[in-house]
């Protein structure tokens, strides 16, 4: 490792071991594995702002490539500042910020802070791309704008997700509503859009609102290429010989429930069986990246096997937010 990072990774780790009011001087047992977890931490933060970063620019290249110069819109939070700054004279990108607070705001409640904060870094960068980057306008034909517009916003979105966060709030405000109301975020998501799409409509055109609606799912059927979309549950399986560590992490850091099953392992030292306890839980895609960052710190050949769950019914999974 470098000597420089090395030193930075120590002096995080005596940071954190203050914090947790140990006593100086901390001893090489004690800061080697607070070492290792920051180091995991810092390498999936990397990975996941990555990510962000794509996505942020792919969703600009769709703003400012295709739709804004032809005046199109498109639905979610995005398509509501489309529409908004189609008749009024503010830019974009304050548009953006403002039209995703309240969003954002209620995603500090429903998914947990960390996730807040990213997305508004994500949303407030997308707003510096849309308001300061020139792109280069692709084509004027209409069909080509829906379907092109709507891919290159729809990975955009699909990107940040896959890093932790939106750049488009309505998904948080589905999510919320989801809960409340017992039916599936898909469905929240169309009811908004209806809406969106009517008022397109009737300020614009009908046919600027049909041609959003195509961008509206060329983006929705990107994202779920891109991330199996956002209201999808999984159910995750975790086989591992630190078993008792992971169940630990899944049920007080994650906060979520799990099952323990009771399992052998089928090819062990000298082809012999052996008794290890496998761990199953369910949770949404958006916390996958806390999940496997967690994971990594513990046991890194930790076989780990996801599918998706297609209907829930009773258990903790919708009653606490991530931290």
């Amino acid at each position: 490792m470098n000597p420089f990072f090395g030193k930075l990774l120590a002096d995080a780790a005596r940071r954190r071991l203050k914090s947790k009011h140990a006593t100086a001087p901390y001893t090489e047992k004690q800061i080697t594995p607070i070492i290792k977890n920051i180091q995991v931490e810092w390498t999936h933060a990397i990975k996941e702002y990555i990510f962000i970063i794509i996505g942020v620019f792919s969703a600009g290249f769709g703003l400012k490539g295709f739709l804004l110069p032809n005046q199109f819109i498109d639905g979610g939070a995005t398509g509501i500042s489309l529409l908004l700054q189609n008749i009024t004279p503010i830019n974009l990108g304050i548009l953006l910020l403002l039209v995703n607070t309240p969003f954002l705001l209620l995603a500090i409640r429903t998914i947990g802070a960390k996730f807040a904060i990213r997305s508004v870094v994500a949303i407030a960068f997308l707003a510096i791309v849309v308001h300061y980057l020139d792109y280069p306008t692709i084509t004027e034909d209409k069909l080509l704008i829906s379907i092109f517009g709507g891919f290159f916003l729809g990975l955009g979105i699909g990107m940040a997700m896959r890093g932790g966060s939106v750049i488009d709030g309505t998904e948080v405000l589905a999510i919320f509503l989801s809960r409340k109301l017992s039916i599936t975020v898909g469905d929240v998501l169309l009811l908004i859009n209806i809406v969106i799409f009517s008022f397109g409509a009737y300020v614009l055109s009908v046919e600027t609102a049909l041609y959003a609606i195509l961008t509206y799912l060329s983006a929705a059927k990107t994202v779920d290429f891109v991330v199996d979309g956002v209201e999808e549950y999984v159910g995750i399986t975790i086989i591992s010989e630190k078993h008792d560590a992971m169940r630990i992490m899944v049920t007080e850091k994650l906060q979520r429930a799990c099952t323990i099953y009771a399992g052998k392992g089928g090819y062990g030292k000298n082809g012999k069986s052996y008794d290890k306890d496998i761990i199953y839980t369910v949770m949404t895609r958006l916390e996958l990246a806390k999940l496997y960052t967690e994971i990594d710190k513990i046991d890194k050949n930790a076989f780990v096997v996801i599918g998706i769950v297609k209907d829930l019914k009773g258990g903790m999974i919708k009653k606490k937010p991530l931290k």
